[in-house]
């Protein structure tokens, strides 16, 4: 298994930018997909972006696109969100989250998308978005 470690929540002004953290460590290989998950109040949870530890493609939720970005630091097993003109809706308990990849294809790594394939999850940072 994998632990992950969310940091970095915390209160923003809508159209201002927060960088979350998810350190990872455990069973961490080139078929594990890593991701940023969140649930707004009174909504369900949400995928916001994944990425595979291996060689794979950065994927992200349409609500999030040209406004979040995610890196990986593979020397420290670093999952970065970087988060700018973030608006009130993006309001949520953010949880970093760590499965195995769905397929690979010609050395490229696949994840999945939905919440229930990701077994290891951290205990989540709150953001908050005041307007």
């Amino acid at each position: 298994s994998v632990k992950v470690v969310e940091s970095g929540g915390g209160p923003v002004q809508a159209g201002g930018s927060l960088r979350l953290s998810c350190t990872a460590s455990g069973y961490i290989s080139s078929k594990i997909c890593i991701a940023w998950f969140r649930t707004a109040p009174g909504k369900e949870r949400e995928r916001v972006a994944t990425m595979p530890f291996g060689d794979g493609d950065t994927d992200y939720a349409d609500s999030v696109k040209g406004r979040f970005a995610i890196s990986l630091d593979k020397a420290t097993n670093t999952l970065d969100l970087n988060m700018k003109n973030l608006k009130p809706e993006d309001t949520a308990m953010y949880y970093c989250a760590a499965g195995p990849a769905a397929f690979e294809y010609g050395g490229v790594h696949y994840c999945y998308t939905e919440s229930k394939d990701f077994r290891d999850w951290g205990r989540g940072t709150r953001v908050t978005v005041s307007s």
